[in-house]
């Protein structure tokens, strides 16, 4: 019997949730509780009681696979802030998971402030959905709501992904750009010398879900390219993520992928004694 377990108001103290709680209609009404109580945030990440849950999940991620890895700092992205509103949940979530693990998390979010630019053309940016100038940013309103560790970088990404300094390596990256064309620069990243990557570097594609997207546009299709070009990584969907979950329907669960950096995972050698059977 699967058990989840969180910790009381005094933190002390762990209570058994027992399988019934999460079929249908208790973990409706266990989802509820959990918000209101000072959970842990896997607990919190796994029942969804977050905002932008997929955010949350991320950086819980990001920060377990530094700390197996020995690294004492980690980088997380937005690439598409448009308002904001993505930034500043995965700002909150980088500041409680680094308090909680002991890690310093550093924010970047990458944007044009301008909305939307201009499309390649063609079908690939579904010019039927999108159009430029669409998603634009208070620049200065969203400034006053970012702490020091959060940096918002303005600016064609194009340009700015191949030029920011990025000093923690990235653990974490939310892609929510809309367009085929601005993915494909983003996706950039992955071929700089100068930046460092965790083994596996969590990732979100917001655009991949909706009735008119296909494997021959938008994201969908940048990653197809990207799998098809790069040398040292590969994008895969991130398996078994499903399993034990309260609401294993939860649409954001099969926008989750993981950038394997196959390089640094074949330098890779293991400093433990063998592995024995239970």
């Amino acid at each position: 019997m699967s058990r989840i377990y969180f910790e009381d108001t005094i933190g002390k103290q762990e209570n058994e949730i027992h399988d019934t709680v999460l079929e249908p209609p208790f973990r409706l009404i266990g989802k509820p509780i959990i918000k209101t109580l000072p959970v842990r945030l896997e607990t919190r990440s796994l029942w969804d009681a977050a905002e932008r849950p997929q955010y949350l999940f991320g950086v819980l991620r990001a920060a377990a696979q530094a700390k197996r890895e020995g690294k004492p700092s980690v980088s997380v992205i937005e690439f598409g802030v448009a308002e904001g509103y993505g930034l500043l949940a995965l700002q909150a979530h980088a500041a409680a998971v680094g308090k909680e693990a002991g890690i310093n998390i550093e924010v970047y979010g990458f944007d044009s402030g301008l909305g939307l630019p201009e499309a390649c053309g063609d079908y690939r940016d579904h010019p039927d959905i999108w159009q430029p100038g669409d998603f634009q940013m208070n620049c200065d309103e969203l400034r006053q709501q970012l702490s020091k560790d959060t940096r918002l970088v303005l600016g064609s990404i194009e340009h700015t992904v191949l030029q920011e300094e990025l000093t923690s390596p990235i653990g974490f990256i939310a892609f929510d750009l809309d367009f085929y064309s601005s993915t494909v620069h983003a996706l950039r990243l992955f071929s700089r010398k100068d930046v460092s990557f965790l083994n596996r570097v969590g990732a979100y594609f917001d655009d991949i879900n909706d009735s008119h997207n296909h494997r021959f546009a938008g994201e969908l299709l940048a990653i197809e390219e990207f799998n098809n070009t790069s040398e040292s990584f590969r994008i895969d969907r991130r398996r078994g993520i499903r399993q034990g979950r309260p609401f294993p329907e939860a649409g954001w669960l099969e926008r989750m992928f993981i950038v394997h950096n196959l390089k640094a995972i074949s330098a890779t050698k293991l400093k433990r004694n063998p592995a024995r059977m239970r």
